[in-house]
C-alpha cells in the first residue's frame, strides 16, 4: 500500500459475548517455533505467532444462555472452516497462467490468489480465531516467502486490483526446501489470529465492504525442473490451502478502529524510500487517530532477506520499535534452533546440511527457519488521543552488505 495514499479510517462496531468451550489439545498458542506432528491434513499445526492482541480478556462466561429461563446453553463446537483448498500456483516470474480455479476464487496472478468470505462463513467465525496454512511441494525446491493478506473490497465487486483497496497482511511465512518425491509433501503453518474477530464480525464494516482472504506464495520452477524428477518442463510451484480454527474458549477481543497503513513494503538502507534517508535503516509512519482511544495496539510483521555474501538474511539484528518516540517494543528475530522443521527440508540444501546443528550454531546466522512461520508482533499501546502519531523502525546495526536484502514491513493499527 503506498502510504502518500489517503488510509481512510474504518471504524467498526462491538461484538457479541463470547461463550466458553474447552481448548483444543492438539493446537498450540505459544510464541515460539512449537511443532505438532503433521499428517498432511488441515488439522497439522506448527508456530504461532509472537503475541496476542492487547484488548481481549481471557475470562469465561457463565455459561448462561439470554434466553431469559437461566438454562444453560452450551457453546458452539469448534469449526475448522476451508476459506481456499489446494489452489496450484506457478511461476512468480511468468505471465499469469490460464489454468482452471475453482469457482469463488479469483488469480490476481501466479503468485496470488484470493476469494470472498461469504456471509455463511462469517457468520460461524466464533470469539477466537487461529490461520493455518498447508503448503504442498510441487515444482520448486527451494525456500519462499508466502502471506495470507485479508483485503477491504467495496461491496458487491466480483473481483478488484490489490493495490487499489485497503489491506492487511495477517501472516507470513516461509517454505521449506521441498522435493516433491519425498515424504512429508506438505508442511503446515499456524498462527493465533484472534485480532482478526472484530474486524470479521463487524456490522458497520461489512454493510460497505466484501472481505476477501488472500494467500500468496511465491515460487519459481527454474532449478526444480533440472533437479527434481518429474518437473522437466513444468511450471507449477506449490499447493496452497488455507483454512480458520475458531471456538469460543476466550471472550472476543474488543476493537472498533481499523487503520490499514503499510503491506509488504520495502524496508532497507539503500533504495530511495524504503527508509527515512539512505543510509538509514529507520523507518517512520505517521497516522492519524480519529478519536480518543481507551485501547490501541500495533500489528507488525517484518522478516529479514538478503542471501548474498554477508547478508542480512544470515546476521541477527536489533530491532526497535518506537511509538511516539518511545521504545513500544524489541526484538531480535530468530529461532533457538530450526531443527523442529528439518523433516520438511526434503530437498538438500546448505541451510540445513547433512547432520544436526546445535542451538548455539542456529542462532549465528538464522533469522528465520525454511518451513516454519515468520512472528506476527503486537506492539501494544494503550490509550492515545485523537490526532496525529507516529511508529518509527529502526534496525541501527543493518548493513545491506552489496546493496542487496529487504526487510519486508507491514503495519496496522487496532484500537478502541
Amino acid at each position: 500500500m503506498d502510504l502518500s495514499r489517503a488510509i481512510p479510517y474504518v471504524c467498526l462496531s462491538a461484538l457479541l459475548a463470547a461463550c466458553t468451550n474447552e481448548q483444543r489439545s492438539d493446537v498450540g498458542t505459544g510464541g515460539g517455533a512449537g511443532t505438532s506432528e503433521s499428517t498432511g491434513s488441515t488439522s497439522a499445526a506448527t508456530g504461532t505467532s509472537a503475541g496476542s492482541g492487547g484488548a481481549g480478556g481471557a475470562g469465561e462466561t457463565d455459561g448462561t444462555g439470554g434466553n431469559g429461563g437461566g438454562v444453560d446453553v452450551p457453546p458452539p463446537e469448534p469449526e475448522e472452516l476451508a476459506v481456499l483448498e489446494n489452489i496450484v500456483f506457478y511461476d512468480g516470474y511468468a505471465a499469469t497462467v490460464a489454468e482452471p480455479i475453482p469457482d469463488g476464487v479469483i488469480r490476481h496472478n501466479n503468485s496470488l490468489v484470493a476469494t470472498r468470505l461469504t456471509d455463511e462463513l462469517l457468520a460461524r467465525v466464533q470469539t477466537t480465531l487461529k490461520v493455518r496454512v498447508v503448503v504442498g511441494a510441487r515444482c520448486d525446491n527451494y525456500d519462499r516467502i508466502g502471506s495470507v493478506n485479508l483485503a477491504l473490497v467495496p461491496k458487491g465487486a466480483r473481483t478488484y486490483v490489490p493495490g487499489e483497496v485497503d489491506r492487511i497482511e495477517v501472516a507470513r511465512f516461509v517454505t521449506p526446501f521441498m522435493d516433491m518425491n519425498k515424504q512429508p509433501t506438505t508442511v503446515p503453518y499456524e498462527w493465533e489470529a484472534s485480532n482478526l474477530v472484530p474486524i470479521l464480525k463487524d456490522a458497520d464494516l461489512l454493510a460497505d465492504h466484501d472481505l476477501w482472504f488472500e494467500l500468496s506464495i511465491f515460487g519459481v520452477p527454474y532449478a526444480a525442473n533440472e533437479e527434481v524428477a518429474g518437473c522437466a518442463g513444468r511450471n507449477d510451484t506449490q499447493l496452497g490451502s488455507l483454512l480458520l480454527y475458531t471456538d469460543s474458549t476466550q471472550e472476543a477481543q474488543d476493537f472498533n478502529v481499523l487503520l490499514p497503513l503499510a503491506i509488504f513494503e520495502d524496508f532497507n538502507n539503500y533504495a530511495a524510500g524504503a527508509s527515512d534517508r539512505v543510509g538509514t535503516t529507520r523507518k517512520t509512519v505517521k497516522f492519524e487517530l480519529p478519536a480518543d482511544t481507551e485501547n490501541a495496539q500495533l500489528v507488525l510483521i517484518t522478516s529479514n532477506h538478503g542471501a548474498n555474501q554477508g547478508g542480512e538474511e544470515y546476521i541477527r539484528r536489533e530491532h526497535y520499535v518506537y511509538v511516539d518516540g518511545k521504545l513500544a517494543l524489541q526484538y531480535k528475530p530468530g529461532r533457538t534452533s530450526c531443527e523442529p522443521f528439518r523433516k520438511y527440508n526434503t530437498q538438500a540444501n546448505g541451510i540445513y546440511g547433512r547432520s544436526p546443528r546445535s542451538d548455539q550454531e542456529w542462532q549465528s546466522f538464522s533469522n528465520w527457519c525454511p518451513g516454519d512461520v515468520i512472528d506476527t508482533r503486537i506492539v501494544p499501546w494503550g490509550a492515545a488521543s485523537a490526532g496525529a502519531h507516529e511508529l518509527v523502525i529502526d534496525v541501527p546495526d543493518a548493513t545491506f552488505a552489496g546493496r542487496e536484502g529487504n526487510f519486508p514491513f507491514s503495519l496496522y493499527v487496532q484500537a478502541r
